[in-house]
């Protein structure tokens, strides 16, 4: 049995709004983010501080290229590709490999 499997996941504290009001459907990670499993339920918590804000039910784990990033991935994230593009490279400068990992608010 897989003991690695994350029951947590951080967001920065600027995405809370969008993911609790279901605005922001995804997120892309890299590979040392991309170990979530599907139909797994994960605590979300703020970056910044650690602070619970709400659990979401991963749906999926796809690998995405960053070169393959379209407006589909950009509407998810509630943000325009130009927008997109800049927070994955503030995040991840460089990055060639991504995953995007699908979810919904557990309610």
């Amino acid at each position: 049995m897989n003991t690695n499997i994350p029951i947590e996941m951080t967001f920065f504290e600027r995405f809370e709004a969008d993911i609790l009001s279901g605005k922001k459907t995804i997120t892309l990670r890299d590979e040392s983010e991309s170990d979530y499993q599907v139909n797994s339920i994960v605590n979300v918590k703020t970056l910044e501080e650690g602070r619970y804000f709400c659990r979401l039910h991963i749906l999926e784990v796809t690998p995405v290229l960053f070169d393959e990033l379209s407006e589909f991935h950009a509407n998810q994230e509630n943000m325009s590709l130009d927008q997109l593009k800049s927070v994955i490279q503030d995040i991840y400068p460089g990055i060639s490999q991504l995953y995007m990992i699908s979810y919904q608010l557990e309610t």
